[in-house]
């Protein structure tokens, strides 16, 4: 059977005019198609001339307190606005963002890492050149081992060009990409202008519809199908075909915890996280009696997994994701995620209807372990939020229990829930908050972050409050690593952190208002302080009960100790 391939170019914004333009003002403009109106980043030598250009154009830079913030800050940012970009130095400072980075790519968030290096002209001397490490190439080799794309712009000839190759394929990948700038390249006008045509994607349309048909029979055969979506369903913007497949079909969907909010979560056909067995117990069950389980964008990972804890027969799944689509045991190749979704709507498959009335709606009720102490509870202070959530409210979490005991909210609008739940990276939320909150500065930012997390990247709460945003930081005080603790038990001295006073801190970066709380009551009246001021930022300083967890965090705890002995 011959095999018919077509090349799908995605929405790419239109190309400007080349004639007379700097190999700078080119990069910045194709970052402005794409939408970037902000960068975040530190100056360093290497770099300064490219600013210097950033500072002239319409690209508003925001400096942070560290590289890896920055990082996250960017990453934060593309998950909003569908692009991010980090503007960093030579190895000093583009090795410092590695780690972020790295976390982008995991999770496909799209950012753009712009680094300036030693000129081409000064390479030539003999002499070693400050920040240098191996050689010339070191930073572009370790980049290249978690960025989609990546170049170094060293040749007036193809600079034009490459900047398109890298930046279409971060959009098309939804993964960082690296662009290296030498700083005697900056302002460069290129003699020629070469434009980038790009091969495009070999998408298989004959593949494509055999499995749409096979998609199709499947979903009519089955007894009580269901949706699984994940991440991708936001990281390539499928929210309304992902809604409208199921409307469609009134085919329940679950999530899983890296995918939550990629649906607003008061939809009808909504039925909450699936997580395996540290999970809703209803919930796993619903997804786990399914006999087919159409799973759109989702990542197979271990936390997603429940820590290997799901019972999801492959024999019962559809897997399409943007690298992979396999029906059962059947694989199909070249298949773009897009393209299957809306022709799969437009087959308009018919399934059987499923009851959803049995499952357990999410109560504010406390129970019996917490109506017993007046001391505060991560479950207990996370839903006393959810009763204030709105579609104008943006929550994102740090690693955790309070990731854990927030997969309890329910999220008003899509995408309005950020955390690191693949990579589980420390210190993703503060910088992440500075990152949203440019990209949609008329939302509320809400920030829950444990106090370990905080003494990573806090300190990026005082560009927050430079750039005149209003975040409500809930920083949860165990004083120290409470999910290693129950990862690990014992009286580990490794588990501890310096005791702050953490209140104190806002007076240190000149604006916003604190509260120091250990009571139900004292966290209430502080929430509804901060609630109802949105002209200052307010950090809640929460001390928790000691010892205290989420159920999820005990179910994973216990599950994970069972692994890592």
């Amino acid at each position: 059977m011959s095999q018919a391939s077509t090349i799908i170019h995605t929405d790419e914004p239109p190309r400007r005019a080349t004639a007379n333009v700097t190999i700078a003002q080119y990069l910045i403009r194709r970052l402005q198609d794409y939408g970037v109106d902000d960068m975040f980043g530190i100056p360093g030598d290497y770099i300064l001339a490219l600013y210097s250009e950033l500072e002239k154009s319409p690209i508003r830079m925001i400096g942070c307190t560290r590289e890896d913030c920055a990082g996250f800050a960017a990453d934060g940012y593309a998950r909003v606005r569908g692009m991010g970009a980090v503007c960093v130095t030579y190895c000093v400072g583009g090795l410092s963002i590695c780690n972020s980075i790295a976390g982008a790519y995991a999770e496909k968030s799209p950012v753009v890492v712009l680094t300036g290096s030693p000129g081409l002209k000064e390479r030539n001397t003999g002499a070693l050149l400050h920040h240098m490490v191996r050689n010339f190439r070191t930073q572009y080799d370790v980049f290249e081992k978690f960025t989609i794309a990546g170049t170094e712009l060293n040749d007036s000839l193809t600079a034009f060009s490459e900047i398109d190759r890298v930046l279409d394929a971060c959009d098309r990948y939804k993964r960082p990409v690296y662009i290296e700038l030498p700083r005697d390249m900056v302002n460069v006008i290129p003699p020629v202008a070469h434009g980038y045509t790009g091969a495009g994607f070999q998408h298989n349309q004959e593949a494509t519809d055999e499995a749409i048909r096979e998609t199709v029979l499947r979903l009519a055969n089955a007894q009580n199908p269901v949706i699984l979506a994940g991440v991708e369903m936001h990281r390539f913007r499928l929210q309304d075909q992902l809604i409208q497949l199921a409307e469609s079909t009134n085919m329940p969907i679950a999530t899983t915890m890296l995918g939550k909010s990629v649906v607003s979560e008061r939809h009808p056909l909504f039925i909450g996280l699936y997580e395996g067995a540290i999970g809703d117990a209803e919930v796993t069950r619903f997804v786990e009696e399914s006999d087919c389980v159409l799973m759109l964008g989702t990542f197979l990972t271990d936390i997603n997994l429940g820590i290997f804890t799901a019972k999801l027969d492959p024999g019962r799944c559809i897997l399409a994701t943007s690298e992979t689509l396999r029906i059962s045991h059947h694989h199909f190749h070249n298949v773009d995620l897009k393209a299957y979704l809306a022709g799969l709507i437009e087959a308009a498959p018919t399934t059987t209807t499923r009851d959803t009335t049995h499952l357990v709606a999410r109560t504010s009720t406390e129970t019996a372990e917490e109506a017993a102490t007046e001391l505060l509870q991560t479950s207990w202070m996370v839903r006393q939020l959810n009763q204030r959530l709105d579609a104008d409210t943006i929550v994102i979490t740090d690693v955790g229990d309070c990731l854990f005991a927030a997969t309890e909210l329910t999220i008003h609008d899509r995408s309005e829930f950020l955390s690191p739940a693949y990579y589980t990276s420390m210190g993703f939320s503060i910088p992440a908050a500075l990152g949203a909150a440019t990209a949609k500065p008329d939302h509320r930012i809400v920030v829950l972050v444990g106090d370990g997390a905080f003494q990573m990247t806090g300190q990026e709460l005082s560009t927050l409050i430079r750039q005149g945003h209003n975040p409500i930081v809930i920083l949860l005080d165990n004083h120290g690593y409470g999910t290693e603790r129950y990862l690990h038990e014992g009286e580990w001295k490794y588990n501890e952190v310096a005791k702050w006073n953490y209140g104190e801190l806002m007076k240190v970066y000149g604006r916003g208002i604190s509260h120091l709380v250990s009571t139900k009551a004292e966290f209430n009246n502080a929430l509804d302080a901060a609630w109802n001021q949105t002209d200052l930022p307010h950090l809640i300083h929460a001390k928790l009960e000691e010892n205290d967890a989420s159920q999820t965090l005990r179910k994973l705890a216990e599950r994970m100790s069972k692994t890592v002995g």
